[in-house]
């Protein structure tokens, strides 16, 4: 449901901003609100959910994302929708930080990788969902059903972690140094997300925003509270599931980007047969997710991963040369290719980054995965927009963007190379807090 949100509200925006008459400078944030503290609060959360048990936080990021959910519903005004959808945002760092870690403390290790698979292949499913559900809702039942739905899965989630769970120990309050490193990744986040927006909107020349997060960043980077982060990062075999994620759902958002926009002005594609031809990527993400999982416990995560990260590059690189006379057809293909790399990457990926983790920082990863698809999603569009409207926003374009893509779907191939074979976790179930 947190990434069904994410992407079904953009069906609602224009309805949004006609019944409270704004305009779209004030309406995208919206969905900005919503993704910010995604990125901001990640990392602290993640370092709180270290030393928190997970049942409870489980309790208050739900409980907190059913009650902020009915405040955007209720809204009576923009700027009450907007802050609620922070707020909303928040509690759902929280969830998309906890959902690994929860993944991995209730499994067997040699069922982990089925079981990642199954979480890994949820995400895809609600974000294409999303665009469909929110239609039919703004069109039958109003834009706020997008948010009342959360409510009754909010409660049956609530019911399974009070009599599945132990308790564990109890929530706590953050140090005073939670809320500086808040303040600094937030500055980073909001100086990264106007360039890129407004670099995907009036072109590239916005980037120049993008080097005023520097200082910021290099501050919560010398800030004690990104001590729990660089100890992750130092440990054998964590950098390259995190390089793999970024580069990879980068690639894979270059061609969602612009597939939709080649159908539609090279090929007179309507909305209705772009929404088909897109289907094949997640339709086949879903399926070979589970697949994927199931491989990865028979052999090992990585060498399941490495076949769909070179998938995931063979899929792109034929996309390199996007003929104008390309329609739905050579389209649908390529694109189940890359669904196909994806679905065995996502489960098998994090279950090596889950595996690879201190013990100690199973929080820190689960956010720091999180952040790093986060950022991948809002790069990914930039900088297809940036590298298609070099040469004028032709078809030249499109070829350089996605011969991008491909290099760093290649990326990803090379760190999975490079990156150690995990050790069998110990974790089971009902070991951790």
């Amino acid at each position: 449901m947190a990434q069904v949100d994410t992407t079904a509200v953009n069906i609602a925006l224009p309805t949004v901003e006609n019944e409270f008459g704004i305009g779209t400078s004030l309406t995208q944030w919206v969905v900005l609100g919503y993704v910010l503290p995604m990125i901001a609060l990640s990392l602290p959360s993640g370092r709180w959910l270290d030393g928190v048990g997970h049942r409870n936080a489980l309790l208050f990021a739900v409980s907190g994302f059913v009650l902020t959910s009915m405040a955007v519903g209720l809204a009576p005004s923009i700027g009450w929708l907007i802050a609620a959808r922070v707020l909303q945002g928040a509690f759902a760092a929280v969830l998309f930080a906890l959902i690994p870690v929860l993944t991995t403390v209730a499994s067997r290790p040699d069922q982990r990788g089925r079981a990642m698979g199954i979480v890994m292949t949820l995400g895809p499913l609600g974000g294409v969902s999303g665009p469909v559900l929110g239609g039919l809702l703004v069109e039958h039942a109003g834009w706020q059903w997008i948010f009342y739905l959360n409510v009754p899965v909010g409660l049956i989630v609530i019911a399974i972690g009070l009599t599945r769970l132990p308790s564990g120990p109890a929530l706590r309050v953050p140090g005073r140094g939670f809320l500086a490193e808040i303040g600094l990744l937030a500055m980073t986040a909001i100086a990264l997300m106007l360039s890129l927006t407004f670099t995907a909107e009036h072109g590239p020349g916005w980037l120049v925003l993008a080097p005023l997060a520097l200082p910021f960043a290099l501050l919560w980077y010398r800030h004690p509270s990104s001590g729990a982060v660089r100890e992750l990062l130092r440990a054998p075999g964590m950098p390259g599931p995190h390089l793999v994620l970024l580069t990879e759902m980068t690639a894979v958002m270059v061609i969602a980007f612009l597939v939709p926009f080649h159908l539609q002005r090279s090929a007179g594609a309507t909305p209705a047969e772009v929404g088909l031809t897109m289907l094949a990527f997640p339709l086949a993400t879903m399926a070979f997710g589970l697949i994927g999982g199931a491989l990865a416990d028979r052999f090992t995560p990585r060498r399941v991963a490495g076949a769909g990260a070179v998938l995931i590059t063979f899929g792109v690189t034929l996309m390199v040369p996007l003929a104008q006379t390309w329609g739905m057809a050579d389209l649908i293909w390529r694109l189940a290719i890359i669904g196909v790399g994806a679905g065995l990457l996502a489960g098998p990926n994090q279950t090596m980054a889950m595996n690879n983790s201190p013990r100690h920082l199973l929080g820190t990863t689960g956010a720091s995965t999180s952040l790093v698809r986060q950022v991948g999603i809002a790069f990914g569009p930039a900088l297809a927009t940036t590298l298609w409207a070099l040469p004028g926003y032709t078809v030249t374009g499109m070829r350089l963007a996605i011969g991008m893509a491909a290099v760093l779907a290649a990326l990803s191939v090379l760190a999975l190379v490079r990156t150690p074979q995990p050790p069998a976790h110990t974790t089971t179930k009902g070991t951790a807090p």
